[in-house]
């Protein structure tokens, strides 16, 4: 540290210009002075991130693609990345989210690992594809949601016939920005099974959640439909939720103070997230910053499964809601 102001020396000092000098020369910075990005006092939050849309016929098409140039030995996990388009972003979907379109072969298998990231897996086209977690296999159906808390041992595989897809969502950029990263490959390759059933907590299978579905009641206000929550208390920063949405059902305007990524199961309609309108089908995805005004249309009655930082937001009690017109 250059030591030009003594220390005997900093309660004697002429101006307030060589009292910023003295302090900035210890890593300090006067809290009185305006500051470069400093966003304390602004009066309402304002994310970084901008609405998106992925779709789902562009990914599936490429995937088709990778699936016959790159090698699951060239690529463990094959799949494409929901980078939104901001600068300087590398591939976060959100601030605490990354979401992923991710495809296996028949026979394939993707070997074993663990990291600290929470994620899931939203099967939108399998028949005979599995999970393996912590030695439990389960299968992979379209439209199952499959669970991988962090530090669980993962991997899948696929016995079906037809090639499979399915969406990834993950909280990698929460866990980058407090930085608890740590990551393992399995010491066998592929972690042996030891026990194999269709019904698991980290599995919520479609038909279940369909049926839950038709017997939840929409909310009184009008801001998400019939709505069901798939609790996954051993990945508490995200929530998961399914919306069942009637033909021609439209929203009433909201936002609130959770990051959210719209995966379209079943349907089809629109959404406009801030001033940007979403036409979207079957396996597309949406991305909706936290406090963006969000608005959905269901065209053909549609179920939509969403993912979100809302469990964190509340546990922080950082979380708002506001109806809007």
């Amino acid at each position: 540290m250059n030591d030009r102001f003594r220390t005997e020396e900093l309660d004697k000092l002429p101006s307030m210009d060589a009292l910023i000098a003295a302090i900035g020369e210890r890593n300090m910075t006067p809290g009185w002075i305006p500051r470069p990005n400093s966003s304390v006092r602004m009066k309402e939050m304002r994310s970084a991130f901008v609405p998106a849309h992925w779709r789902y016929a562009d990914a599936k098409l490429a995937m088709q693609s990778a699936g016959r140039l790159i090698a699951t030995e060239q690529a463990e996990r094959r799949n494409f990345i929901m980078r939104n388009p901001v600068p300087a972003n590398a591939d976060a979907t959100l601030r605490t989210l990354v979401c992923a379109y991710q495809s296996i072969l028949p026979g394939e298998k993707a070997r074993s690992h663990r990291h600290s990231p929470h994620a899931l897996r939203v099967i939108l086209e399998s028949r005979g594809s599995y999970s393996i977690v912590d030695g439990e296999k389960t299968p992979m159906e379209t439209g199952d949601v499959v669970l991988t808390p962090g530090w669980s041992w993962h991997g899948h595989g696929h016995e079906g016939n037809e090639q499979a897809y399915w969406l990834d969502g993950l909280d990698v950029p929460l866990t980058e920005q407090l930085e608890p990263m740590f990551f393992e490959e399995h010491p066998d390759g592929w972690q042996p099974v030891h026990t194999a059933t269709e019904v698991s907590p980290m599995r919520f299978a479609w038909a279940d959640t369909l049926a839950a579905l038709q017997r939840a009641a929409a909310d009184a206000a009008g801001h998400f439909g019939a709505t069901i929550e798939l609790a996954a208390p051993t990945m508490p920063s995200i929530a998961l939720k399914m919306h069942r949405w009637p033909a021609l059902w439209r929203s009433r305007p909201y936002r609130h103070a959770a990051n959210t990524v719209y995966v379209v199961m079943q349907g089809s309609g629109n959404s406009t997230i801030g001033e940007h309108r979403f036409d979207w089908a079957f396996g597309d995805a949406i991305a909706a910053p936290a406090w963006s005004r969000i608005e959905h249309r269901a065209g053909e009655e549609a179920v939509m499964f969403s993912m979100s930082d809302e469990n964190l937001m509340r546990w922080t009690r950082y979380y708002r809601f506001e109806s809007m017109n």
